[in-house]
Protein backbone atom coordinates (compact mmCIF):
# COMPACT_ATOMS: atom_id res chain seq x y z
CA UNK A 1 0.00 0.00 0.00
CA UNK A 2 2.82 2.27 0.52
CA UNK A 3 6.15 3.15 -1.84
CA UNK A 4 5.39 3.64 -5.28
CA UNK A 5 2.58 1.11 -5.72
CA UNK A 6 1.14 4.17 -7.93
CA UNK A 7 3.42 4.10 -9.94
CA UNK A 8 1.99 0.85 -11.10
CA UNK A 9 -0.94 2.02 -13.08
CA UNK A 10 1.35 4.90 -15.07
CA UNK A 11 3.03 1.76 -16.71
CA UNK A 12 0.43 0.01 -16.93
CA UNK A 13 -1.34 3.16 -18.78
CA UNK A 14 2.08 3.69 -20.78
CA UNK A 15 1.41 -0.38 -21.89
CA UNK A 16 -1.98 0.06 -23.22
CA UNK A 17 -4.02 -1.30 -20.81
CA UNK A 18 -7.06 -0.35 -18.02
CA UNK A 19 -6.20 -0.84 -14.74
CA UNK A 20 -7.74 0.23 -11.12
CA UNK A 21 -6.30 1.71 -8.60
CA UNK A 22 -7.27 0.61 -4.83
CA UNK A 23 -5.36 2.64 -2.03
CA UNK A 24 -5.55 4.34 1.17
CA UNK A 25 -5.61 7.98 0.63
CA UNK A 26 -5.44 10.47 3.27
CA UNK A 27 -5.48 14.59 3.10
CA UNK A 28 -4.26 16.57 0.49
CA UNK A 29 -1.54 14.53 -0.64
CA UNK A 30 -4.13 11.88 -0.78
CA UNK A 31 -6.22 14.05 -3.31
CA UNK A 32 -3.87 15.33 -5.01
CA UNK A 33 -2.72 11.38 -5.81
CA UNK A 34 -6.29 10.63 -7.17
CA UNK A 35 -6.40 13.36 -8.97
CA UNK A 36 -3.29 12.86 -11.40
CA UNK A 37 -4.54 9.25 -11.53
CA UNK A 38 -7.62 10.19 -13.18
CA UNK A 39 -5.96 12.40 -14.81
CA UNK A 40 -4.06 9.81 -16.88
CA UNK A 41 -7.32 7.95 -17.34
CA UNK A 42 -6.96 5.68 -14.45
CA UNK A 43 -9.60 4.64 -12.29
CA UNK A 44 -9.40 5.02 -8.69
CA UNK A 45 -10.94 3.11 -5.47
CA UNK A 46 -9.58 4.88 -2.52
CA UNK A 47 -11.03 4.39 1.41
CA UNK A 48 -10.48 7.81 3.13
CA UNK A 49 -8.58 8.39 6.39
CA UNK A 50 -7.55 11.20 8.66
CA UNK A 51 -3.70 12.66 8.37
CA UNK A 52 -1.89 12.96 5.34
CA UNK A 53 -0.89 10.34 2.71
CA UNK A 54 3.52 10.20 3.03
CA UNK A 55 5.59 11.97 0.46
CA UNK A 56 9.05 10.20 -0.43
CA UNK A 57 11.46 12.43 -2.09
CA UNK A 58 14.45 11.59 -4.03
CA UNK A 59 17.38 13.35 -4.22
CA UNK A 60 19.57 12.61 -7.32
CA UNK A 61 23.13 13.63 -7.64
CA UNK A 62 23.77 13.77 -11.09
CA UNK A 63 27.73 14.39 -10.39
CA UNK A 64 27.90 11.13 -7.86
CA UNK A 65 25.68 9.41 -9.84
CA UNK A 66 23.87 8.54 -6.98
CA UNK A 67 19.70 8.67 -5.46
CA UNK A 68 19.41 9.65 -1.82
CA UNK A 69 15.89 8.17 -0.71
CA UNK A 70 13.71 10.07 1.92
CA UNK A 71 10.37 8.37 2.93
CA UNK A 72 7.94 10.12 5.10
CA UNK A 73 5.96 7.83 7.55
CA UNK A 74 2.08 7.50 6.29
CA UNK A 75 -1.09 7.86 7.81
CA UNK A 76 -2.30 5.73 10.54
CA UNK A 77 -4.69 3.21 9.75
CA UNK A 78 -7.08 0.86 11.13
CA UNK A 79 -8.03 -2.75 10.64
CA UNK A 80 -11.59 -1.33 9.95
CA UNK A 81 -10.38 0.83 7.32
CA UNK A 82 -7.84 -1.91 5.88
CA UNK A 83 -10.41 -4.38 5.51
CA UNK A 84 -13.06 -1.84 3.40
CA UNK A 85 -10.48 -1.77 1.43
CA UNK A 86 -10.08 -5.66 0.95
CA UNK A 87 -13.75 -5.91 0.58
CA UNK A 88 -13.98 -3.34 -2.23
CA UNK A 89 -11.61 -5.18 -4.33
CA UNK A 90 -13.00 -8.56 -3.71
CA UNK A 91 -16.25 -7.03 -5.04
CA UNK A 92 -15.38 -5.78 -8.07
CA UNK A 93 -12.96 -8.67 -8.79
CA UNK A 94 -13.44 -11.79 -10.76
CA UNK A 95 -11.69 -14.88 -13.03
CA UNK A 96 -9.41 -13.54 -15.61
CA UNK A 97 -8.35 -10.84 -13.46
CA UNK A 98 -4.95 -10.21 -12.09
CA UNK A 99 -4.00 -8.07 -9.18
CA UNK A 100 -0.86 -6.55 -8.26
CA UNK A 101 -0.57 -6.50 -4.30
CA UNK A 102 2.34 -4.27 -3.37
CA UNK A 103 3.89 -1.76 -1.31
CA UNK A 104 5.07 -1.52 2.75
CA UNK A 105 1.99 -1.61 5.07
CA UNK A 106 0.84 1.56 6.54
CA UNK A 107 0.82 2.44 10.30
CA UNK A 108 -1.52 0.22 12.50
CA UNK A 109 -1.89 -2.92 10.04
CA UNK A 110 -0.56 -6.42 11.38
CA UNK A 111 1.66 -8.48 9.20
CA UNK A 112 -0.55 -10.86 8.14
CA UNK A 113 -2.90 -8.65 6.41
CA UNK A 114 -1.50 -8.82 2.85
CA UNK A 115 -1.61 -12.55 3.40
CA UNK A 116 -5.47 -12.27 4.86
CA UNK A 117 -5.75 -10.08 1.22
CA UNK A 118 -4.67 -12.48 -0.90
CA UNK A 119 -7.15 -15.18 0.25
CA UNK A 120 -9.90 -13.37 -0.14
CA UNK A 121 -8.81 -12.51 -3.71
CA UNK A 122 -8.02 -16.12 -4.81
CA UNK A 123 -11.46 -16.99 -3.84
CA UNK A 124 -12.97 -14.46 -6.52
CA UNK A 125 -11.58 -16.44 -9.29
CA UNK A 126 -8.31 -13.37 -9.91
CA UNK A 127 -4.68 -14.12 -9.96
CA UNK A 128 -2.92 -12.45 -7.21
CA UNK A 129 0.77 -11.12 -7.61
CA UNK A 130 2.26 -10.03 -4.33
CA UNK A 131 5.11 -7.62 -4.55
CA UNK A 132 6.37 -7.08 -1.02
CA UNK A 133 9.14 -7.84 1.48
CA UNK A 134 9.82 -8.51 5.13
CA UNK A 135 6.86 -9.97 7.15
CA UNK A 136 4.07 -9.36 5.22
CA UNK A 137 6.08 -11.41 2.28
CA UNK A 138 7.29 -14.24 4.58
CA UNK A 139 3.71 -14.57 5.64
CA UNK A 140 2.03 -13.95 2.45
CA UNK A 141 3.47 -16.31 0.75
CA UNK A 142 1.84 -19.02 2.56
CA UNK A 143 -1.85 -17.92 1.43
CA UNK A 144 -0.20 -19.09 -2.21
CA UNK A 145 -0.04 -16.02 -4.23
CA UNK A 146 0.45 -16.43 -7.95
CA UNK A 147 3.25 -15.00 -8.06
CA UNK A 148 5.99 -13.09 -5.90
CA UNK A 149 8.33 -10.03 -6.74
CA UNK A 150 11.19 -10.19 -4.13
CA UNK A 151 15.01 -9.17 -5.12
CA UNK A 152 18.24 -11.25 -4.33
CA UNK A 153 18.25 -9.93 -0.93
CA UNK A 154 14.72 -10.08 0.00
CA UNK A 155 15.07 -13.51 -1.60
CA UNK A 156 17.57 -14.31 0.57
CA UNK A 157 16.38 -13.41 4.09
CA UNK A 158 13.05 -15.26 3.16
CA UNK A 159 15.24 -18.76 2.57
CA UNK A 160 17.61 -17.63 5.94
CA UNK A 161 20.77 -17.83 4.05
CA UNK A 162 23.23 -15.99 1.88
CA UNK A 163 22.65 -15.96 -1.88
CA UNK A 164 26.59 -15.43 -2.94
CA UNK A 165 26.29 -16.45 -6.74
CA UNK A 166 23.49 -16.89 -9.54
CA UNK A 167 23.44 -20.38 -8.75
CA UNK A 168 22.17 -20.24 -5.40
CA UNK A 169 19.81 -17.65 -6.19
CA UNK A 170 18.40 -19.27 -9.41
CA UNK A 171 18.21 -22.59 -6.74
CA UNK A 172 16.61 -20.23 -3.98
CA UNK A 173 13.79 -19.73 -6.50
CA UNK A 174 13.16 -23.49 -7.32
CA UNK A 175 12.99 -23.97 -4.15
CA UNK A 176 9.96 -21.57 -3.26
CA UNK A 177 8.29 -22.66 -6.25
CA UNK A 178 8.46 -26.53 -5.60
CA UNK A 179 5.68 -25.25 -3.13
CA UNK A 180 2.97 -23.43 -3.34
CA UNK A 181 3.95 -20.41 -5.04
CA UNK A 182 3.71 -20.61 -9.14
CA UNK A 183 6.25 -18.48 -9.80
CA UNK A 184 8.86 -16.77 -7.97
CA UNK A 185 10.35 -13.51 -10.36
CA UNK A 186 13.92 -12.35 -8.69
CA UNK A 187 15.02 -8.73 -9.79
CA UNK A 188 18.24 -7.84 -9.33
CA UNK A 189 18.91 -4.44 -10.61
CA UNK A 190 20.87 -3.57 -13.54
CA UNK A 191 22.44 -7.63 -13.58
CA UNK A 192 18.08 -8.29 -14.77
CA UNK A 193 16.10 -11.13 -12.93
CA UNK A 194 15.32 -14.67 -12.77
CA UNK A 195 12.34 -15.81 -13.39
CA UNK A 196 11.46 -19.58 -12.10
CA UNK A 197 8.49 -21.91 -12.66
CA UNK A 198 8.32 -25.49 -11.55
CA UNK A 199 8.48 -26.08 -15.33
CA UNK A 200 12.17 -24.13 -15.91
CA UNK A 201 14.49 -20.89 -14.46
CA UNK A 202 15.33 -18.58 -16.97
CA UNK A 203 17.10 -15.65 -16.62
CA UNK A 204 16.99 -11.96 -18.50
CA UNK A 205 19.76 -10.14 -18.52
CA UNK A 206 18.67 -6.20 -18.91
CA UNK A 207 20.62 -4.34 -21.38
CA UNK A 208 22.77 -1.49 -20.21
CA UNK A 209 20.93 2.10 -19.78
CA UNK A 210 21.78 5.30 -18.18
CA UNK A 211 20.05 5.21 -14.86
CA UNK A 212 18.06 8.85 -14.56
CA UNK A 213 16.13 7.66 -11.51
CA UNK A 214 15.34 4.82 -9.54
CA UNK A 215 11.99 5.73 -9.64
CA UNK A 216 9.89 2.71 -11.44
CA UNK A 217 13.03 0.19 -11.19
CA UNK A 218 10.65 -2.22 -9.49
CA UNK A 219 7.39 -1.58 -11.80
CA UNK A 220 7.92 -4.64 -13.52
CA UNK A 221 5.96 -6.51 -12.09
CA UNK A 222 2.89 -4.87 -13.42
CA UNK A 223 4.50 -5.95 -16.81
CA UNK A 224 4.15 -9.14 -15.79
CA UNK A 225 0.46 -8.84 -14.79
CA UNK A 226 -0.04 -7.67 -18.10
CA UNK A 227 1.79 -10.63 -19.57
CA UNK A 228 -0.28 -12.87 -17.89
CA UNK A 229 -3.50 -11.50 -19.05
CA UNK A 230 -2.10 -11.63 -22.91
CA UNK A 231 -1.26 -14.98 -22.31
CA UNK A 232 2.61 -14.71 -23.12
CA UNK A 233 5.64 -17.15 -22.90
CA UNK A 234 7.47 -16.97 -20.02
CA UNK A 235 10.80 -15.69 -22.21
CA UNK A 236 8.31 -13.05 -23.55
CA UNK A 237 7.06 -11.96 -20.35
CA UNK A 238 10.58 -11.62 -18.43
CA UNK A 239 11.58 -9.86 -21.70
CA UNK A 240 8.70 -7.26 -20.85
CA UNK A 241 8.96 -7.00 -17.67
CA UNK A 242 12.74 -6.33 -18.06
CA UNK A 243 12.50 -3.71 -20.60
CA UNK A 244 9.99 -2.20 -18.80
CA UNK A 245 12.25 -1.62 -15.20
CA UNK A 246 15.15 -0.64 -17.42
CA UNK A 247 12.89 2.12 -19.42
CA UNK A 248 11.24 3.42 -16.81
CA UNK A 249 15.21 3.84 -14.75
CA UNK A 250 16.19 5.98 -17.93
CA UNK A 251 13.59 8.62 -16.97
CA UNK A 252 13.90 11.35 -14.57
CA UNK A 253 11.65 11.87 -11.56
CA UNK A 254 8.81 9.68 -11.11
CA UNK A 255 7.64 10.02 -15.18
CA UNK A 256 6.75 6.15 -16.46
CA UNK A 257 8.88 5.44 -19.61
CA UNK A 258 6.24 5.18 -23.27
CA UNK A 259 5.98 2.30 -24.72
CA UNK A 260 8.16 2.73 -28.00
CA UNK A 261 11.18 3.53 -25.56
CA UNK A 262 10.16 -0.54 -23.76
CA UNK A 263 9.69 -2.18 -27.33
CA UNK A 264 13.04 -0.77 -28.46
CA UNK A 265 14.99 -2.39 -25.68
CA UNK A 266 13.12 -5.43 -25.21
CA UNK A 267 15.74 -6.73 -28.36
CA UNK A 268 18.50 -6.27 -26.17
CA UNK A 269 17.42 -8.26 -22.87
CA UNK A 270 19.26 -11.97 -23.51
CA UNK A 271 17.24 -14.98 -22.20
CA UNK A 272 19.18 -17.94 -20.74
CA UNK A 273 17.43 -21.43 -19.24
CA UNK A 274 19.11 -22.39 -16.89
CA UNK A 275 19.69 -26.26 -16.08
Amino acid sequence: MGGDQHGDHKVAAKLGEKSVAYAILAGGTGEKIARMLQSEGIDVEAITVEGETCTNLKVVDDVLGTNTDIKEPGPKTSADDANRLARAIAATVGEGDVVVVSGSLPQGIRAEYYAELVVALRHTGAKVFLDADGDPLRIGIKARPSLIKPNDDELSHLVGRELASDAEVAEAARQLVSGSVEEVDVSMGGRGAFFATKDKVILAKAPKVKVGSTVGAGDSVVALALAEIRGMRLEDAARLAVATGSANVMCSGTQAAEKSAVEALMPGVQIEELA
